[in-house]
């Protein structure tokens, strides 16, 4: 059997893994942060942005 490699992906949201911890998915691309959403909600407040309630 051969054993099968990854695709590499050059469009769509497989294409853009998360600088942090590599999940490909949910990426904010906004302001060149290139995280998942789960990071930044680890990580807003390190990178200054603010919680409004």
């Amino acid at each position: 059997m051969k054993k099968q490699t990854k695709k590499e992906r050059k469009i769509g949201k497989a294409s853009r893994p998360c600088r942090r911890c590599g999940q490909e998915g949910a990426i904010i691309r906004k302001y060149s942060l290139m995280i998942c959403r789960q990071c930044f909600r680890d990580t807003a407040g390190s990178l200054g942005f603010k919680k409004y309630e």
